[in-house]
């Protein structure tokens, strides 16, 4: 392993980044709606118990975006359908972000950064409109990486039109004038969003609330793909579950969430991801069954609520080893 070095631990003090962004200014939070509003102070005062990062090598590093904004009286999150060309994980529903770069201040500027990158969010200072939540603990990812998701909200100048659920979906194959979503309810800097040409397919967006009851989408009216290539599951369902054995998670029976949505899927390290989030923000469950059933997993019914603490516990021990190769390639100077 080559030997590299760490970026500053977003529970030291408070990196420069997370500063640009500021907090949420009250008459933002004013304009929201009660229920929005409620959930985006359940996300700021959630107590996590956030691991430090500064003793892990940067190439085990990476951080995602969660963009959240209301529209139509409801907080939404921005998605991308990952570049068909892409090596790993090409065509999947993915948030903006990736790996963690040795000039990245911070875990926060990652995010924002692989955002710029991927869809062109503005970077602060150039928009005032982009607002600190929360951090979240990270994810491990089937390539072993430590994803830190970084919650933010995205507020608007003027009120939003809500006449319409949501934005168009932007195509990277289009040309730029089909690029801007032409509905009236799109947020001024969503309407100026360009995917990446070398990885990013689709922009698009879901309700954060469908990810702890996907049968929202069907009351809602929200449009969803058809049964195909992006949905191939039955016509009349909008949520399909599946409990898979991973040798990169040490043998753990994991769940694989998958919920439809206007394009491509959300599952696996995104939907656990998203699904946290809106359990925090509604301080509910979802109505699924989050974590394997007890005839997959081989566990009691005392058990089953424990599988989320068995994935905990994969994290640290992930961690845990990282640190001991790092000391070992800091003490043979440089190479192991």
């Amino acid at each position: 392993m080559a030997l590299s070095s760490t970026i500053p631990t977003l529970t030291s003090t408070q990196p420069y980044s997370e500063k640009r962004l500021g907090d949420i200014p009250t008459h933002v939070l004013k304009r929201l709606t009660s229920k929005s509003r409620a959930c985006v102070e359940r996300l700021r005062t959630c107590q996590l118990d956030r691991p430090d990062l500064s003793r892990q090598p940067t190439s085990k590093l990476a951080a995602v975006l969660v963009l959240l904004y209301e529209q139509a009286g409801e907080l939404r999150v921005l998605l991308t359908t990952r570049s068909k060309s892409l090596r790993a994980h090409p065509g999947q529903t993915a948030l903006p972000g990736g790996k963690a770069d040795e000039g990245d201040e911070s875990l926060v500027w990652t995010a924002l950064r692989e955002a710029n990158e991927e869809v062109g969010l503005p970077l602060p200072p150039t928009s005032s409109n982009i607002h600190f939540i929360t951090t979240l603990p990270p994810f491990l990812s089937a390539s072993q990486l430590l994803v830190t998701p970084v919650v933010v909200l995205l507020s608007s100048p003027l009120p939003l039109v809500t006449s319409s659920p949501s934005f168009s979906t932007l195509d990277s194959s289009s040309n730029a004038s089909s690029n801007t979503p032409t509905k009236s309810s799109s947020h001024p800097i969503l309407t100026s969003l360009t995917p990446s040409l070398t990885e990013v397919d689709r922009i698009f967006d879901h309700p954060l609330e469908a990810m702890l009851d996907p049968r929202l989408l069907l009351n809602k009216g929200e449009s969803l793909v058809d049964v195909g290539e992006d949905w191939p599951y039955n016509a009349g369902d909008v949520y399909n579950p599946s409990d898979v054995r991973l040798d990169a998670f040490d043998g753990l029976i994991y769940r694989m969430h998958r919920f439809r949505t206007c394009a491509s899927p959300i599952k696996g390290l995104t939907a656990d991801i998203l699904i946290t989030v809106a359990e925090l923000a509604y301080g509910r469950k979802p109505v699924y069954g989050r974590y394997p059933s007890v005839s997959s997993s081989g566990s009691s019914p005392e058990d089953t609520n424990l599988e989320g603490e068995t994935y905990q516990a994969l994290v640290r021990r992930r961690m845990e080893e990282n640190e001991r190769a790092f000391a070992v390639a800091v003490e043979e100077g440089g190479q192991t």
